[in-house]
């Protein structure tokens, strides 16, 4: 995969997707707890589980609760969601709630001795905090150990195609993926990660098609899909349409992704809107001030002023 190149300064497009990625999945609880002034619109949803739960929000990870069980996430949308709850040792809960609520949600789990659901769990912590080859192909074992103790099991599927994807393996996850969808037909999520393999292939045509269906499928809420669609505009030098994917992204991941504004700032930069380039810049470093990539973004911040400022000065 090619670099991405922001003004003099090369960050990684597969380690910036894979930080969203990340973010979509397992997701930043630092993010979805940051204290932000909400706009009209948005409410504040606090869910109250099991400790150390992760949380998710139409299939958007939102953050793990404390040591008391408590999650707060900040600027939701008002509106209907799925709530989803895990947590090692008990069997996953999901349920239908609307924004805002009339106080905390309480979500009581029952512990599972469902040996198929526990080696997903390990699976999926496992597949989090990876950071070897090594790692990943145990994860993928607890995955397959998962689905020989039930096979119809989608998310386990789902998980396997992703670390297969991760591994270089992309006609192995594309056979999870169909396996997910055998089992659950209208599967977003499934529908996104295949977008983002066949993307990974170069097969741009099929990589839109497979986000276009994840975004149907999840009836327009679908950010991984979007900040892909954003991708493959960028490479294709369509700034203007990959800005409006990446904000589409950033909107419905609660405006708390650090990522998706270093890429919608260096859409604007392409396309020399410099003004909303830094906006979106700044963003990046309120949201990340010691971030991996704050440092450079400072430095182009001030280009970008420079730029900016001998713009308006040319004759005409």
């Amino acid at each position: 995969m090619g670099a991405y190149v922001l003004t003099r300064v090369s960050f990684s497009k597969g380690r910036l997707l894979g930080l969203i990625c990340c973010a979509l999945v397992f997701g930043g609880a630092s993010a979805a707890q940051r204290k932000s002034a909400a706009p009209l619109g948005v409410s504040t949803l606090v869910v109250r589980t099991q400790p150390n739960a992760v949380v998710w929000l139409n299939d958007v990870r939102c953050g793990v609760t404390d040591a008391m069980g408590a999650l707060i996430i900040r600027r939701v949308p008002r509106g209907a969601y799925t709530l989803r709850v895990r947590a090692r040792g008990f069997k996953e809960k999901a349920l239908q709630v609307r924004v805002p609520t009339r106080g905390p949600v309480r979500v009581i789990l029952v512990p599972t001795d469902d040996e198929a659901e526990l080696a997903f769990q390990q699976a999926e912590e496992l597949r989090e905090r990876a950071k070897s080859e090594d790692d990943r192909r145990r994860a993928a074992e607890l995955y397959r150990q998962a689905l020989r103790l039930r096979p119809r099991f989608a998310q386990a599927h789902v998980g396997l195609a992703r670390v297969a994807m991760e591994l270089g393996e992309y006609d192995a996850a594309l056979e999870e993926i169909n396996a997910a969808r055998r089992v659950r037909p209208i599967y977003p999520e499934a529908s996104a990660v295949e977008g983002r393999i066949m993307r990974a292939t170069g097969d741009y045509v099929a990589a839109l098609a497979a986000y276009r269906r994840a975004i149907r499928e999840g009836r327009g809420f679908q950010p991984e899909a979007y900040t892909g669609i954003g991708l493959i505009f960028e490479d294709q030098g369509k700034y203007e349409e990959a800005a409006a994917s990446f904000k589409r992204a950033i909107a419905q991941l609660f405006d708390t992704e650090p990522a998706l504004y270093q890429l919608l700032g260096a859409a604007y930069e392409k396309m020399e809107r410099y003004k909303e380039a830094i906006a979106a810049y700044e963003k990046y470093l309120e949201l990340a001030p010691n971030g991996s990539f704050a440092p450079a973004i400072r430095s182009i911040i001030e280009q970008l002023r420079q730029q900016a400022a001998g713009k308006r000065t040319l004759p005409f």
